[in-house]
């Protein structure tokens, strides 16, 4: 007994407490010898003990936010159920590395406990808070992780398109080259007069340069008709593609029959071949440079949404953070929902911690889209009130009903599966509010929720 009141002694919550207290505390506790592997909690089994790991190395192990985490346990570390905590079943396995000493003391006695002990109850309550702050940065961190997974999973989505987009239309651009060449040099092989030239020139810009809306898919296929119809008549019979190529930019068949009355066949062809040509190398060009367009403001978005090379505190315009959020978010946005903005032209200026807000509107607009099923009207309003911008942003879905609106800011309180929506949990986003001295609510009902979000002005806002 003296060996391990001398070790009992060394942990540091025990440190200094009367003799006969520690005597107590051992009368009431089960000494445990294991040997290395031996299993002394399992998770889910009844939270009915507290341990005090007197001598070895043992190791926790369990789920957090739907992850597996290790820690390490030493002698001085006290583990399991605590006083007046709430813990209903083990959340870890307990599992010795090596031989191990350590004391079970039942959770049937914590009454007395905190009658006989209340120097020692009170700095397990210390423990548990820390305990509690270290659970809950590990959680936040591993939601901030999966919100990452699914945000970086979507943007890489979004950036590939403009990218595969681009790609094709370069290595199109290489046998279409070819072909506009040969049709240039067939040309050139010709005794051409400058009015020919001209009149060749002359139709190859006006479709290069049309800017008009292509025809539809009903009226291109009664134009490609006609104009394969023509090509035929003129002894041309394998120039349907082409003839395909023109319907798209409403090449007319009066054009066509003055191309053949100009020149003679071959000569014909030939123009014909490079006017299309041209026109298929203008389209990919503006294909091209509509793709590097979109991965430009892609990039420009996501630094705006990480605040990446900005001042880490910095007054920011409100709408302007909820347009980068709806960008980052196209992905889910763009397969059925139809975004209502409601902006008040004069800029609403708050002082914000960088990209902490985009996290905000990020779980709100996600958790509307989810709500939604994809398909729905997301609205999103901004207005003034006393020395306060108010956020609004609502969803059609079918509503929170009552019993979950009471929890849905409690820590780790989700209605989602594991690795779904961002990860990142209304408490999180409750606290990133109220440390910018603002505050957050919702109203909501079938087909109309809205979450409302205050935050103060900059001072130099007006």
């Amino acid at each position: 007994m003296a060996e391990i009141s001398e070790l009992l002694g060394r942990v540091p919550v025990f440190e200094g407490l009367p003799d006969d207290q520690i005597a107590w505390f051992l009368s009431q506790a089960q000494e445990l010898q294991l040997k290395a592997g031996e299993v002394y909690a399992r998770q889910g089994d009844p939270a009915n003990a507290m341990f005090v790991i007197l001598e070895g190395k043992l190791q926790g192990r369990g789920e957090l936010a739907g992850e597996t985490v290790t820690f390490d346990l030493k002698p001085g570390d006290v583990t399991g159920v605590l006083p007046f905590s709430r813990m209903k079943q083990f959340t870890v396995s307990g599992r010795a590395e090596t031989d191990s000493r350590i004391l079970r003391f039942p959770a049937s006695l914590f009454p007395d406990l905190v009658q006989k002990m209340p120097e020692l109850t009170k700095r397990l309550v210390g423990l548990m808070s820390d305990r509690i702050r270290e659970v809950t940065r590990l959680e936040q961190q591993q939601d901030r992780l999966a919100g990452l997974g699914k945000l970086s999973a979507g943007l890489a989505h979004e950036l590939n398109n403009p990218a595969s987009a681009a790609k094709r239309a370069a290595s199109q651009l290489r046998a279409i080259l070819k072909r506009v060449r040969d049709a240039s040099l067939e040309l050139g092989r010709r005794d051409l007069t400058a009015a020919q030239k001209s009149e060749i020139e002359k139709v190859e810009a006006s479709l290069v340069q049309m800017d008009g809306p292509p025809p539809d898919a009903l009226a291109a296929s009664d134009l490609e008709d006609q104009l394969d119809s023509l090509l035929r008549s003129h002894g041309q019979n394998d120039l349907w593609q082409l003839a395909a190529d023109l319907a798209r930019k409403n090449f007319k068949p009066a054009l066509l029959e003055q191309l053949f009355a100009t020149f003679d066949a071959d000569t014909a062809r030939a123009a014909l071949v490079r006017i299309s040509s041209s026109v298929e190398i203008a389209d990919l060009l503006n294909q091209i440079e509509s793709s590097a367009a979109r991965i430009s403001d892609l990039v420009s978005a996501i630094k705006e949404y990480t605040f990446m090379d900005q001042a880490p505190i910095q007054n920011v315009d409100i709408v302007k953070t909820l347009e980068t959020t709806l960008t980052i978010l196209n992905h889910k946005l763009k397969r059925g929902v139809t975004v209502q903005r409601d902006y008040q032209k004069t800029p609403f200026l708050v002082n914000s911690f960088g990209s902490e807000l985009n996290q905000v509107w990020t779980n709100i607009i996600d958790n509307a889209i989810d709500a939604m099923g994809g398909k729905g009207e997301l609205r999103v309003r901004t207005y003034r009130e006393d020395t306060c911008v108010v956020v609004e942003i609502g969803d059609t879905g079918p509503g929170i009903s009552p019993a979950i609106q009471a929890h849905i800011f409690e820590p780790f309180f989700t209605t989602k599966g594991v690795g779904e929506g961002t990860g990142l949990g209304l408490d999180t986003v409750q606290r990133i509010v109220k440390k910018h001295r603002g505050s957050i609510q919702v109203r909501s009902k079938p087909g109309d929720t809205r979450f409302q979000v205050w935050l103060p002005l900059a001072q130099d806002a007006g």
